[in-house]
């Protein structure tokens, strides 16, 4: 053997090793959150049915509110089997366990409304005046926009807690000027319908969550999803379905140590996955994220220092995994990017400081992706560095006639170099990757 295989091999097992050490800290800082039981009282079952023996009977977001109301820290609830009707999201508190009943609990959004404002909305509103009073209702969850503030974090989502000739009184308050005159400011039910805000250590299980699109307007992953997080830690999404939401099907924002584990997310109009806004340490793992219109995982900002394992990332419209503005220090390991619109993984461009650098693949199938003329395994726009693409499987598979993923690898013009090795290649109509590649 040589020294030059000698120092490869060293080298792998480094890897390796280093992959397990950060998957055993993300368990270990899980673990090490949880709550001691003894502090707060022996745990107990809090049940919710559409009929019969529970603790409360009910059929909408609103029964299901009273009772994870009831809930203290190491309780759970249980959702019993049906269709319930999300006029609200149903907000989980900190250190409890929501569950459903696996494949018959599904929470859907009701059919949307809307209403224009009749004078503006400014920051720090409790009031506002709608054209449409009679749409709307107390305990109803609603979304504040204009014209120009519509998207990211620019959207005020709210309840209305009473209505009052033709104002809604609301809680909490509005977080932007919306113009009523100039910019058309509206109101409409739209909302995150499954979501922990400002918690920690919730476990949510076996639960369908089904956005109903075709009678909603859009919200973006910012301030909602079909499931939603924000500002939480330590949390568990585990054998959730997350689908038809117009928007992301799960999103959390400003977390630490999520993990969403053995869940399908389909049928979104924007992405399917989206962790962000400086959440770190994530775990996402076999997961099916399929049929989305846009990105199947889509990480936003400086989002670092995660695990993305064993997950199937499939028939999304434009890229299976999407990765950009300060995602750093991310590992990648033996999923499977296939038949996605344009590329099976594509890094965004940035400047060179603001890049997602030091990104690692390995064990990855990345195959058969793109259409019209656009087609890639890997794209790298600049400015990233630091990228390693190690043992993965990056091909097209079909027959010439079919064959859309042009570049096993591909380069913009000014992209820096990307370390390969081990890598198998083949069937691209345009070449395997183009040059300069780091070995």
């Amino acid at each position: 053997m040589t020294s030059t295989q000698s120092i490869n091999q060293r080298r792998r097992r480094l890897i390796r090793c280093g992959i397990l050490l950060l998957l055993i800290s993300v368990r270990c800082e899980l673990s090490a959150q949880t709550v001691n039981r003894s502090d707060v009282g022996p745990s107990r079952v809090i049940t919710i049915a559409q009929m019969g023996a529970a603790d409360v009977v009910g059929t909408d977001s609103a029964a299901l509110q009273r009772a994870a109301n009831l809930l203290r820290v190491g309780d759970a609830l249980m959702i019993g089997p049906g269709t319930y009707r999300m006029d609200n999201s149903l907000f989980v508190p900190s250190g409890v366990t929501v569950r459903g009943t696996p494949g018959l609990t599904v929470l859907r959004k009701s059919a949307g409304v809307e209403s224009l404002l009749v004078e503006d909305g400014d920051y720090g509103e409790i009031r506002l005046a709608v054209a449409e009073p009679d749409k709307f209702r107390p305990g109803m969850g609603i979304a504040v926009t204009d014209d120009i503030l519509k998207s990211d974090w620019d959207v005020s989502v709210t309840t209305v807690i009473g209505v009052q000739e033709n104002v809604l009184r609301i809680n909490p308050m509005t977080l932007r000027d919306y113009g009523a005159e100039r910019h058309h400011a509206k109101v409409q039910n739209t909302f995150p319908i499954l979501c922990a805000i400002d918690t920690e250590n919730v476990t949510i299980e076996d639960i369908i969550v089904d956005g109903n699109k075709a009678e909603n307007a859009f919200l973006d992953g910012c301030r909602g999803g079909a499931i939603y997080l924000y500002q939480s830690r330590h949390t568990i999404i585990r054998r959730c379905t997350a689908r038809d939401y117009n928007g992301d099907g799960i999103s959390f924002q400003i977390t630490e140590n999520i993990r969403v584990l053995d869940c399908e997310v389909y049928r979104n109009t924007s992405h399917g996955i989206h962790p962000g806004a400086g959440s770190a340490r994530s775990l996402v793992q076999n997961c099916r994220v399929f049929d989305n219109a846009r990105v199947g995982l889509f990480l936003c900002w400086r989002v670092s220092f995660g695990v993305f394992a064993g997950n199937i990332i499939e028939r999304n419209g434009e890229h299976g995994v999407s990765i950009g503005h300060k995602d750093t220090d991310n590992r990648f390991l033996e999923n499977t990017m296939t038949r996605n619109g344009i590329a099976g993984v594509y890094f965004r461009q940035e400047t060179f400081k603001n890049s997602g650098h030091r990104n690692f693949f390995r064990g990855n199938t990345v195959t058969d992706n793109g259409g019209d003329g656009k087609g890639y395994g890997f794209y790298f726009a600049p400015c990233v560095e630091g990228i390693e693409l190690r043992g993965n499987r990056i091909a097209d598979t079909r027959s010439a006639g079919e064959r859309t993923q042009r570049y096993g690898v591909y380069r913009a013009n000014g992209a820096n170099p990307v370390r390969l090795a081990d890598n198998q290649m083949s069937g691209h109509l345009a070449d395997e990757f183009t040059a300069p590649f780091s070995k």
